[in-house]
């Protein structure tokens, strides 16, 4: 937690629950991809936190930005991104919102499967597309697989499609998992982007571009490495697969650049036990998977948490949110302990919550309101 979120906290006291975050970590975090991977054009996921304070930073530093939705491209829009810096990264799209890209002026669009390559040559003529393929995600601890990208002899087939439709057929595109750790996915990823390149190659025409997704990690309850270590995994992979030809790169991070630089501010609400004989006790926050804590669904991301009474003697404990839902569980399995002198009322935080934390906050799901955030 930075100095200045600290004495946010301390004077300012907000009604809890609620998340700050320190514009300038972000800003440290942008710069610090840019300087570690200087061949590549940012392309911020907005998803991961679409707060109009960091739009408009990111605008100020020279990001562009992924889009997933017709309202994060107003959003990006009206905080003064111009419509080329805008990629729209989602591979399910009405064909009405691809209309409406277009006329704002978009032109780089994703796609994986024939039905969407149809919708963009329709709607979007002439647009830069690229194809995302398939990945397994091994070693991320939120995988994204299945539902999105195709198999590498479909994107190939795909790709020239486009061509064929009046489209131009820019790059490919993967995504190695959200959080991953596991640095050789991104050789893996490459290794297929090299071999699609070369096949296109053969069919006369020329890609230009691998977007590698985003995937570098914050750090959460496990030390992680630097963003260093991932941006020389991603070079050695891309000097290894193309030699001297490297084509364009864009990276679409979301958590690396905002998850570090938010703390969730809870308190709780209940402390109780199930039988007497019980040694386990049930912590309930007045924060839960619905208020903004949906990446502890299965226990994926396992956040730090702090208490004012740290350093004291601590016993097991299950987290849970305030809801009347039953799977309003956040650790049951993950092995927390908290002290055991914590008492309701005290303020408990949550590290590392400036990503997927406000934007998948429900809206008055149960009567209470969506997660405050603050700015700062």
């Amino acid at each position: 937690m930075t100095a200045k979120i600290a004495r946010f906290l301390e004077e300012v006291r907000p009604v809890t629950p609620c998340v700050v975050v320190d514009l300038d970590v972000v800003r440290d975090n942008y710069q610090g991809l840019r300087r570690w991977l200087p061949l590549a054009e940012v392309y911020y996921a907005v998803k991961a936190n679409p707060a109009p304070e960091i739009v408009r930073m990111l605008v100020g530093e020279g990001s562009r930005f992924d889009v997933a939705s017709r309202g994060e491209i107003d959003l990006c829009l009206s905080n003064g991104a111009p419509a080329e810096r805008i990629s729209f990264g989602n591979t399910i799209k009405k064909q009405s919102d691809i209309a409406y890209a277009y006329a704002k002026g978009v032109r780089l669009f994703a796609f994986d499967s024939e039905a969407e390559l149809e919708k963009l040559a329709e709607a979007a003529p002439g647009s830069r597309v690229f194809c995302r393929i398939l990945m397994t995600c091994d070693g991320a601890e939120w995988p994204l697989s299945r539902k999105f990208g195709c198999e590498t002899d479909m994107a190939r087939d795909l790709l020239i499609k486009a061509r064929d439709m009046g489209l131009e057929p820019y790059g490919v595109s993967f995504h190695v998992g959200s959080q991953q750790t596991d640095l050789k996915q991104w050789d893996i990823a490459v290794g297929k982007a090299a071999m699609l390149f070369s096949a296109l190659d053969a069919a006369g025409i020329e890609l230009r571009m691998v977007n590698l997704g985003g995937g570098f990690p914050a750090r959460y309850r496990k030390e992680v490495d630097g963003i260093e270590r991932y941006a020389d995994a991603v070079m050695d992979a891309m000097t290894r697969h193309f030699g001297n030809n490297i084509p364009s790169m864009i990276i679409e991070p979301g958590r690396s650049l905002v998850g570090d630089a938010g703390i969730l501010e809870t308190e709780v609400v209940l402390i109780s036990r199930k039988g007497y004989d019980d040694d386990v006790r049930w912590v309930y926050l007045d924060v839960g998977k619905f208020g903004g804590l949906a990446e502890t669904m299965d226990e994926a991301i396992k956040y730090r948490i702090v208490t004012t009474r740290d350093g004291e003697d601590t016993a097991p404990v299950v987290l849970a949110g305030p809801t009347c839902d039953s799977a309003d569980i956040l650790y049951e399995k993950a092995g927390y302990e908290m002290p055991v002198s914590l008492k309701v009322g005290d303020k408990v935080r949550i590290l590392s919550t400036g990503a997927y934390t406000t934007s998948y906050s429900a809206v008055n799901f149960n009567g209470f309101e969506p997660l405050k955030a603050y700015f700062i």
